[in-house]
């Protein structure tokens, strides 16, 4: 292997932003290479929103039987679970999902797939590790995409042994009898909530006092009694462990809370993965964390041919916003001068039955003397009665003035659809009486989408007076 190579575009990093940003390179026709560390596969694949879905839907229908008696089922005291099979078929999912990402990154790149650690040496010339040796590549572009890894605060190493990262979660062979989760995120939530359904003492303890990063108060509040009833919660102090005096485990202490458990679950969120690249070295500019100053509708870093785009730029951790942002990346890498995107609606669903979702602005960051809040709650839905007894509401957000949707937050079930919807109305700039103009099925979930417009729209009377929903016909 040549000890230096010349190319287009250098992609660092194999995962969903890498993959989608080499898809534009290859378009244009540009040399490049794409190089990992290892081991291939998409985080999402690997360790994140797959296997975490496959885990939940695993532990649902075993927390099913539950309901078994409020229709005259019997003998459900007779079923048994065998952890240890349901962990393998999940890892078998897991693999399969891993496995065709692992392919797709193969096929892709070919002979241009370089499996070893990179390094800036200046913003454009990287030196590379691998099986072989020492490698220098230079680059007209390069893309990083190294994505990102669990966060382990250092007050955890002492007891490390207990521990388990979200990377490691999947690799359990046997559940244990009892777990804390430090973290209550949408991952750390979904699988809190996995565990307990399968029969594990699960105990969740996070420095807010919400949960699934909600920050509408009363969708937080409905959240809080819902899953309090499957797993304690420890919100609103610090956590730390203690030794346990007896057996095995180790203590989880908060506030004035203390539990004794098997294992610890870390969900303290992702690190990016840019501390080895060189980058202050390499003359980029940092911001007070050490993480680097870029453009987040170009991925452009200061005025260098560099993109940094996915996981690793520390934004918006999701797998369809690094998909997006690969192309974005990859795109700008060929063009003599990078354009700027508009980036889509922010969307966010905890897959945690009833659903956490999150669409558009978020509570929190909005005027309230500029807005209406349409309520819907899932009591009143017909589809959401029959699938469940859980409690639950939708809160549209609206402009006070022109009815124009801004965002929502909602528990209830199902509702990955309503976010889905709610996600292409708030892009296309619906209004509450626009929106009303379509036909809503019965029964369906998304008919809490009806009852929350016509909240809004009471308070912005129809000009012509019209029924909501309702428009003229052309004769």
């Amino acid at each position: 292997m040549s000890k230096q190579i010349s190319v287009d575009v250098a992609i660092i990093g194999a995962g969903t932003a890498g993959l989608y940003a080499l898809r534009e390179v290859r378009r244009a026709k540009k040399s490049f290479v794409l190089i990992d560390t290892g081991p291939l596969g998409t985080t999402c694949a690997r360790v994140g929103c797959m296997p975490s879905k496959v885990a939940l839907h695993i532990a649902d229908f075993w927390h099913s039987r539950q309901e078994f008696p409020r229709y005259g089922i019997s003998g459900a005291q007779h079923l048994r679970l065998d952890s240890a099979v349901a962990w393998q078929a999940l890892r078998e999912q897991r693999d399969i999902f891993s496995g065709g990402a692992v392919a797709s990154a193969k096929r892709a790149a070919g002979e241009q797939l370089i499996m070893g650690r990179a390094r800036f040496l200046t913003p454009t010339l990287l030196e590379v590790e691998h099986a072989d040796g020492t490698q220098q590549i230079q680059a007209k572009a390069v893309i990083i995409a190294t994505g990102s890894r669990p966060v382990m605060p250092d007050f955890l190493q002492p007891f490390a042994k207990h521990c388990i990262t979200t990377d490691d979660f999947f690799e359990m062979e046997v559940l244990p009898k009892s777990i804390g989760v430090l973290g209550l995120g949408a991952i750390g939530l979904e699988m809190g909530l996995a565990l307990a359904r399968l029969g594990v003492a699960v105990y969740g303890a996070d420095m807010a006092t919400s949960v699934g990063g909600i920050s509408d108060p009363e969708v937080s509040q409905h959240a809080l009694d819902e899953f309090s009833k499957e797993m304690q919660l420890y919100l609103g102090a610090p956590a730390e462990l203690v030794k346990a005096e007896q057996g095995e485990g180790v203590v989880l202490q908060a506030g004035d809370k203390q539990v004794q458990v098997d294992k610890i679950l870390v969900a303290l969120g992702r690190r990016p993965n840019t501390d080895q690249l060189n980058l202050a070295e390499a003359g980029f500019a940092l911001d007070e964390r050490g993480q680097p100053l870029f453009n987040p509708q170009t991925m452009q870093m200061g005025q260098h041919p560099v993109f940094i785009t996915g996981d690793v730029n520390g934004q918006r951790a999701l797998m369809h916003e690094a998909a997006d942002e690969g192309a974005m990346a990859g795109y700008n890498a060929v063009q003599s001068t990078p354009v700027a995107f508009k980036r889509k609606t922010p969307i966010a669903i905890a897959f945690t039955n009833p659903d956490v979702v999150s669409v558009g602005a978020r509570f929190d960051k909005l005027d309230q003397d500029a807005i209406l809040i349409g309520t819907a709650y899932t009591q009143s839905n017909g589809r959401s009665q029959v699938l469940s007894e859980h409690k639950g509401l939708l809160r549209l957000y609206a402009d006070k003035v022109s009815g124009t949707l801004l965002g929502a937050s909602m528990l209830g079930m199902r509702a990955e659809h309503v976010a889905q919807f709610l996600a292409l109305a708030i892009e296309r700039e619906e209004t509450a009486h626009s929106l009303l103009q379509i036909p809503f099925y019965h029964p369906v979930v998304e008919e809490t989408i009806q009852s929350a417009l016509q909240d809004i729209a009471r308070h912005i009377p129809d000009p012509a007076g019209l029924p909501f929903g309702l428009v003229l016909a052309d004769l």
